[in-house]
């Protein structure tokens, strides 16, 4: 199919390409749902297999054009994980799950980054890289899996408040580690080499938090819900068009962007107006991030990727313990938390294209190939890791107690509502 593609002219094989990647994405999907899967995985098997590595149906140059997608869709999720970022939140979640945070994202890096180096002899530059992207959770599976069973109590509460805060973590993780990285490749490296790098995202950092104050005063009550979406993809396309230029990650900068404007004017119905827009562009994301996965490669790179995944979930489950120890958490957080925090997609996914830019020869294909065979891998044990720690925690009650407490829900919010004279 790819060679019929190459008879027509570049606009019609970029539509077709897209025509095919978005059916292919949600047709996949339709399996997955099936299988109880979340949709990325549907979207990654989607693009293995219509890939040039397997049915090649979408022509290779056609996938090494579409590296764009990706600063786009980190654009849009750096955006929506800044609304986690209020006032109100840090207030809440206090000291201890701060530690709790730092602890379960930093462990995992550090155990990759060390065992990977001297376990098999990688240079420090891989190692540092595949170390920051350990440091990710995708937080999706389990807040759906959350949602599913009506689990709730403590151990949900700082689940939920540990899984918003931890991609930063690894965003600011990544920065550094990606900084040191692009400063110390070459054999002459000089101090500007090693400076240039941390004034940049230190200007990306600015520059999102001045995009956040502008889009505040551009998105006015009376603003039309079109022009809202306009405006906020406008700015977050031009920021992350000035980080490529750069060449930083735009994740850092977007993510500011939207903390910024959340803790100034309140308004969550932006981020939901955005989130409505993005699931074409987060499908396109993932099912090119599976078409750029060289199949062939898992033969010489099966042990390291094996490595990689049992090592992370060692780390996080470690990383999770030790900070509730710190934070003096409850037996049931302490023993189970790690195991909730094994789902790992999106954000490293993007991460992983980040590295492949700054790793030079085959070091950024074999980053690729690891992050996303492996988060396949957490996706699909990372709801049923959830569902087990949520049960084993007592978050999730039985049948009988569920029914009774839906029950009470119902008769509170009708006197609620009679009191009030809504009734």
């Amino acid at each position: 199919m790819s060679n019929l593609l190459y008879n027509f002219n570049y606009t019609t094989v970029t539509l077709l390409s897209l025509a095919l990647i978005l059916a292919a994405g949600f047709l996949l999907t339709r399996i997955t749902k099936i299988a109880k899967l979340p949709n990325v995985t549907g979207y990654i098997i989607a693009g293995i297999l219509i890939g040039p590595y397997v049915l090649n149906f979408i022509p290779h140059e056609m996938v090494e054009n579409m590296s764009f997608i990706s600063d786009i869709a980190l654009a849009f999720i750096a955006f929506g994980i800044g609304q986690f970022f209020t006032k109100e939140a840090f207030k809440e979640t206090g000291f201890g799950v701060f530690v709790i945070i730092i602890t379960e994202s930093l462990v995992p890096g550090i155990m990759v980054t060390l065992f990977t180096h001297f376990v098999f002899c990688l240079n420090w530059s891989f190692c540092m890289i595949l170390g920051a992207i350990a440091t990710a959770t995708a937080p999706a599976s389990t807040m759906v899996t959350i949602r599913q069973y009506h689990a709730r109590g403590n151990f949900v509460n700082t689940l939920l408040q540990v899984v918003a805060f931890d991609d930063a973590v690894c965003l600011i993780s990544f920065s550094l580690a990606s900084a040191f990285v692009s400063s110390s490749i070459g054999e002459n490296v000089s101090v500007s080499q090693i400076i240039i790098p941390v004034v940049y995202n230190i200007g990306a950092l600015a520059m999102g938090f001045i995009g956040g104050i502008i889009l505040s005063k551009l998105i006015t009550p009376n603003r039309s819900q079109d022009n809202r979406l306009i405006l906020t993809i406008s700015l977050l396309l031009g920021i992350a068009g000035l980080c490529a230029a750069a060449d930083i990650s735009p994740l850092l900068s977007c993510m500011v962007l939207g903390t910024t404007y959340i803790n100034i004017t309140k308004d969550r119905e932006l981020f939901k107006q955005v989130e409505n827009f993005t699931p074409p562009v987060l499908s396109v994301f993932f099912v090119v991030s599976g078409m750029r996965l060289d199949i062939s490669s898992f033969r010489s790179l099966g042990i390291i990727g094996v490595f990689y995944f049992v090592t992370r979930i060692v780390g996080k489950y470690i990383g999770a313990y030790i900070g509730c120890l710190i934070a003096k958490s409850t037996k049931e957080v302490r023993d189970y938390l790690g195991l909730a925090l094994i789902p790992q997609a999106g954000v490293a996914i993007g991460l992983a294209f980040l590295g492949e830019r700054i790793l030079p020869g085959g070091m950024g294909n074999m980053l690729l190939t690891i992050i996303l065979s492996s988060s396949v891998l957490y996706e699909l044990i990372g709801p049923a890791c959830a569902k087990i720690a949520l049960i084993r925690s007592g978050s999730i009650k039985n049948q009988k107690e569920k029914t009774e407490l839906t029950s009470g829900e119902i008769k509170t919010e009708h006197k609620n509502l009679y009191c009030n004279g809504k009734v």
